[in-house]
C-alpha cells in the first residue's frame, strides 16, 4: 500500500515537474542554469583533481611502495633548517658494505637492494645514444622495484655476483640502436666494454610530470658498474639503498626503526652522535602534494556552491510560482481526503527532480569535456564524483523545496477552492 502512494507521488510529481518545465521553458532553464553550473564546476574540479593525483601517483610508481631509501637528504618537509646545509654534503655515500650487512640482518624487509647511476655514451655499430642512463642493480631489484620484460629474461643470480657483460635495455635504448633487428642476443658497447644486451624492457612511456621512466635505460649487474665508474664515499657516485617492508607494516615504522639502529652501528656511531643518513619513503613526495589537492577541492566547493546558491534560489521561486498557479488543484485534493504529507512530497519529489535535472546536465558536460585532450593528463570521470554530484542535486532540491512545500500543505482546502 506504502509503495503504492509512493509510487502515485512520485508520477504526479514527474507529471508535474514536466508542466512546469514546458509551461515556461525559458524561466526554468534560467532557473536549472545555476544548479547545472554548480553541480558542472564542483564535479569539473573533483575530476581533475583526481585525475592530476592519480597521474601524479602513476608518475612516482617508479619509486616503488612500501619502500624505505638511505639518502643524505629527507624528503617531505626538506632539510631541517637548524640543520647547516654544508653538513648534509659531507655525510658519507652509501656503500656495499653497508648493502650486504642490511640484506643479511634486517628482520622486518622482504628484499634489499643497491642501485648505482651513471649516463655513458652507448654504441650499437655506426649508431650511438648520448647521455644513455645506466643503472648498476642488484638481483634483489626484481624484488624491490616492479620489472616488466618484454623480450628476453632478468638477470641470473650468477650474473650478477660475477659482474658478467650482460645487459637489460629499455624499449627506446632498444627502437634507436635496434630498429630494424631483434635486440636480444645483439651486443653494445659503452665505457670500453662490450655487452650482451639479454632482455628488453617493456615501454613505459612518457609520465605526466616528466619523471624518468626504464625505456631510457640500461641495466647491469652492480658489480660490473663499479668496474667502470668510481663508487667513493664522499666524491664518488652515491648509490642507492632500497628496501622494501611488509605490507602488515604501517607506516613502515618497524623498518625504518631497525634500519636506523643498524646503519649506526655499522657506520660506528656511537649513541651521543649525530646521525648522518635520511630515512625516507617516496610516499612522502605523495603525501606533500596531498594538501594541494586538498585545497584544490575547498575552491571547487566555494566556486560551486556559489553557483548551487543562485540555482537554489531560483528552484525556489520556481516551486513558490507552482504551489500559486495549483491552489485550486491543492484544495480540491485536500477536499478528496488527501493528507497534508502527500502534498508536501508531491511537491518536494517535484523540486528535487528538478535539481537532478539540472545536476545530471552538469555531470554530462563534465563527461563530454573529459574527451578534450590535454597532453599526458588522463581526465577520467569517476564513479565517485558522479554520485557526489546527484547527492548534491538532491540535497539542493530538498534545500529549495522544502518550504514551498510546506505552505503548500499547509493551505487550508476551503481558502484554497476558493482562489482565483
Amino acid at each position: 500500500m506504502r509503495l503504492g502512494i509512493f509510487l502515485k507521488l512520485f508520477a504526479e510529481s514527474i507529471r508535474f515537474a514536466m508542466q512546469v518545465l514546458t509551461s515556461n521553458l525559458l524561466r526554468t532553464t534560467l532557473s536549472l542554469l545555476g544548479v547545472t553550473i554548480g553541480i558542472m564546476l564542483i564535479t569539473l574540479v573533483f575530476t581533475l583533481v583526481d585525475s592530476l593525483e592519480k597521474n601524479i601517483k602513476d608518475s612516482l610508481d617508479f619509486l616503488g611502495s612500501n619502500v624505505v631509501t638511505v639518502d643524505k637528504f629527507p624528503f617531505g618537509d626538506g632539510p631541517d633548517p637548524d640543520y647547516p646545509f654544508w653538513k648534509y654534503f659531507r655525510r658519507p655515500n652509501n656503500n656495499y658494505g653497508e648493502y650486504e650487512f642490511l640484506n643479511a640482518n634486517l628482520k622486518n624487509a622482504t628484499a634489499v637492494t643497491v642501485v648505482g647511476r651513471a649516463s655513458s655514451v652507448i654504441k650499437k655499430g655506426s649508431s650511438s645514444l648520448s647521455s644513455t642512463d645506466i643503472w648498476g642493480i642488484t638481483y634483489e631489484y626484481k624484488d624491490v622495484y616492479d620489472v616488466a620484460i618484454e623480450k628476453g629474461r632478468y638477470f641470473t643470480q650468477q650474473e650478477i655476483e660475477g659482474g658478467r657483460t650482460v645487459a637489460l635495455i629499455g624499449d627506446e635504448v632498444a627502437k634507436q640502436l635496434f630498429p630494424n633487428e631483434e635486440a636480444v642476443g645483439q651486443d653494445i658497447k659503452f665505457k670500453g666494454y662490450k655487452v650482451r644486451v639479454i632482455g628488453v624492457m617493456e615501454r613505459e612511456g612518457e609520465s605526466f610530470i616528466g619523471t624518468p621512466s626504464s625505456d631510457d635505460r640500461v641495466f647491469v649487474p652492480y658489480k660490473m658498474f663499479t668496474k667502470m665508474y668510481n663508487i667513493g664515499r664522499i666524491f664518488g657516485i652515491n648509490p642507492s639503498v632500497a628496501v622494501k617492508g611488509y605490507d602488515d607494516d604501517i607506516g613502515l615504522v618497524e623498518l625504518q626503526n631497525e634500519m636506523e639502529g643498524m646503519l649506526r652501528k655499522v657506520r660506528g656511531l656511537r649513541p651521543k652522535d649525530e646521525t648522518n643518513f635520511a630515512l625516507n619513503r617516496p610516499e612522502a613526495l605523495a603525501d606533500a602534494l596531498g594538501g594541494i589537492f586538498d585545497v584544490l577541492g575547498i575552491a571547487g566547493w566555494v566556486i560551486g556552491g556559489f553557483a548551487i546558491l543562485v540555482g537554489g534560489f531560483g528552484i525556489m521561486n520556481i516551486m513558490f510560482v507552482s504551489v500559486q498557479e495549483r491552489t485550486k488543484l491543492i484544495g480540491i485534493q485536500k477536499s478528496l481526503g488527501a493528507k497534508n504529507y502527500f502534498i508536501l512530497f508531491q511537491f518536494l519529489f517535484e523540486s528535487i527532480f528538478l535539481c537532478l535535472l539540472g545536476g545530471l546536465a552538469g555531470i554530462l558536460i563534465v563527461y563530454l569535456l573529459t574527451f578534450i585532450p590535454l597532453g599526458n593528463l588522463e581526465v577520467q570521470l569517476s564513479m565517485k564524483n558522479v554520485i557526489l554530484a546527484v547527492v548534491v542535486s538532491s540535497t539542493i532540491g530538498v534545500v529549495s523545496g522544502i518550504v514551498p512545500s510546506a505552505k503548500a500543505a499547509r493551505l487550508d482546502p476551503v481558502d484554497a477552492m476558493r482562489s482565483a
